[in-house]
């Protein structure tokens, strides 16, 4: 096979076209801050109560875009997939404002959300981003989705941090 061929994602690389080694994680945090990683999961929990499945993926997806969190964006990815969710609107994600065509206005609304929550370098959530989600989502709704992107920049920082090794999770496996 050639680099030029498309290879099955399960498939192992021709000996000559090795794939760059695993990566070690930095350290184990969930186990040496148990009581910080238990109270993440509930708060995970708490957060995600009354939001739509399919569309609390998306932000989870996205902000682990935004965030560079490669070991989130295999978990999320996987229970996307697992769920139902396209892959066709899995990889138009990343450039979701030139695709909109494959997201709800309520979708659409929640991903511009995220990015505004996630990256905060202008210091503020722009109002017209915020007014757009209100437009959507009654303000309890509001209240859990901001809370629910809290949450997941939250995660990304810990999985970044300490370099969560990324390719493992099975779908489904951290059902709390």
């Amino acid at each position: 096979m050639t680099t030029n061929e498309k290879r099955d994602a399960n498939e192992k690389p021709d000996a000559n076209e090795a794939y760059a080694p695993e990566h070690n994680p930095r350290l184990p945090w969930a186990k040496l801050a148990p009581e910080v990683y238990k109270a993440m999961v509930k708060l995970d929990a708490a957060a995600s109560q009354g939001l739509d499945p399919t569309l609390l993926g998306l932000v989870k997806i996205r902000a682990s875009q935004v965030n560079h969190c490669a070991f989130c964006l295999d978990m999320h990815t996987k229970d996307a997939l697992a769920a139902g969710e396209s892959v066709e609107r899995l990889i138009q994600l990343s450039a979701w404002e030139e695709s909109q065509h494959f997201y709800t206005g309520k979708e659409i609304a929640a991903i511009e959300l995220t990015e505004a929550v996630t990256v905060l370098t202008d210091g503020f959530v722009p109002d017209e981003v915020y007014e757009r989600a209100a437009k959507h989502f009654d303000e309890a709704e509001l209240a859990q989705l901001i809370s629910a992107i809290t949450v997941i920049n939250a995660w990304n920082r810990f999985g970044v941090s300490t370099r969560m090794v990324p390719g493992h999770y099975t779908p489904g496996q951290y059902q709390h």
